[in-house]
């Protein structure tokens, strides 16, 4: 389980930075950032795997840089490190895309990582790095100008390494580039989405069991709660133990009540019949990835057997304790349906297979420490593969029968 983090790194704007070996990528995150964020050297090579840094950039907000490897690697090692590259690209919001204006003639990697983006529907930011020469030549502008898409995609000419007194112009050039790009619909979405009004009474029922972190509350309860305060709504936390004297001391049925999935069958037997329940898995299924998609994928479970392969994927990297519920209980949830012959794989982090036809089913988590880009990538890899996909939430309320009780 994730615990609290103030600024979680799945809920900032993800900017990619891409290009080839010594195109000044490293030198373009100092820029922005001011600092010398990231190792700069004339040796071919320096960043040998992605570096993802946390910062706020105004006018965008809280962001994550990430400095990527040259993609024009082809050694063994070079193989290892353009696959994190490829995870890097499937979480990026914003693309970054370097092009060394010093001479380079092929530009042919570029152009397939600009295929790539635009595939993806993801804008570009095409910077051509200078290195303190004149102006790039027409003809460069020209090229590079003819593959971008012009009401999305931005071309701009940059001094990544510039004189320190021209830092701070060459700087602002960046950021309002960036924000150009930025997704339009970015930062839109709630997690509790059309489910409440100012002045709604929202009951948060959260067992503090094994799988709690001790004196801490899990992420997607610190982040719900945050927001249902945010948007103005009188907030009640209580346990399992304590939901019916809770209930008891409240004057009227709060209109909605947020649940911890494990424990939706007891919630939904003592709610009151004017309260609308949903969980914290359910609203992250639609925050992060595609809740109708999930919901298709649950009805796929009905049709396992004892013969049938599910994967798992969580996103954390905790260390499981008894009765978890992606190692335990979901698997002993269908395999009393199932049979015990039914074979049950466990991802964590990002683990997540290239390969997936050999599995009837794949069960995700929350996805609350991963951003909503690259829990759609997965939803897009089964998709493409034909494989249903749904998560924690919508499968545990299938398995005990109210999935079409639950509030989305």
């Amino acid at each position: 389980m994730a615990e609290l983090n103030s600024t979680p790194n799945a809920n900032r704007l993800h900017i990619g930075i891409f290009g080839r070996t010594n195109s000044g990528k490293s030198s373009l995150i100092n820029l922005i950032s001011g600092q010398n964020t990231s190792i700069v050297s004339d040796v071919a090579g320096t960043t040998t795997d992605p570096v993802y840094k946390a910062m706020e950039i105004h006018p965008l907000g809280a962001c994550v840089i990430i400095d990527t490897p040259g993609i024009e690697d082809h050694s063994v090692l070079g193989a290892q490190r353009l696959e994190k590259t490829r995870l890097a690209m499937e979480k990026t919001d914003i693309a970054v895309l370097v092009f060394p204006g010093n001479g380079q003639k092929d530009f042919s990697e570029e152009y397939k990582l600009l295929d790539y983006f635009h595939g993806k529907n993801i804008a570009v930011l095409c910077l051509i790095n200078s290195f303190g020469e004149e102006e790039p030549t027409d003809a460069l502008n020209k090229e590079i100008g003819g593959r971008i898409h012009p009401n999305k995609d931005v071309l701009l000419t940059v001094d990544c390494d510039g004189d320190k007194a021209d830092r701070k112009t060459q700087r602002d050039k960046v950021v309002v580039a960036l924000s150009k790009v930025m997704p339009e619909d970015y930062d839109e979405a709630f997690i509790t989405g059309q489910l409440v009004k100012e002045d709604d009474v929202v009951l948060l029922v959260m067992p503090q069991d094994i799988q709690a972190p001790k004196r801490r509350l899990i992420l997607p309860q610190v982040q719900t709660i945050r927001e249902l305060l945010d948007r103005k709504c009188t907030v009640v936390s209580t346990t399992t133990d304590k939901l019916e004297l809770t209930l008891s001391r409240l004057k009227e049925a709060p209109q909605l009540i947020i649940t911890d999935s494990q424990a939706f069958k007891l919630v939904f037997e003592h709610k009151p019949a004017a309260s609308r329940l949903t969980s914290f898995s359910v609203l992250f299924a639609a925050y992060k990835g595609d809740l109708k998609y999930y919901v298709e994928g649950a009805h796929h479970i009905d049709s396992l057997t004892e013969k049938s392969r599910v994967l798992i994927a969580e996103c954390c990297t905790h260390a499981p304790l008894a009765e978890d519920i992606g190692r335990v209980k979901i698997p002993r949830l269908l395999r009393q349906r199932f049979g015990e012959g039914l074979q049950v794989d466990v991802v964590s982090g990002t683990d997540f297979p290239q390969e997936l036809t050999k599995y009837d089913l794949i069960i995700q988590c929350g996805g609350c420490m991963f951003n909503r880009r690259y829990v759609l990538s997965r939803i897009e890899r089964a998709r493409e593969m034909a494989v249903p996909m749904t998560n924690y939430g919508v499968t545990i309320a299938h398995l005990t029968g109210i999935l079409d009780k639950i509030v989305m």
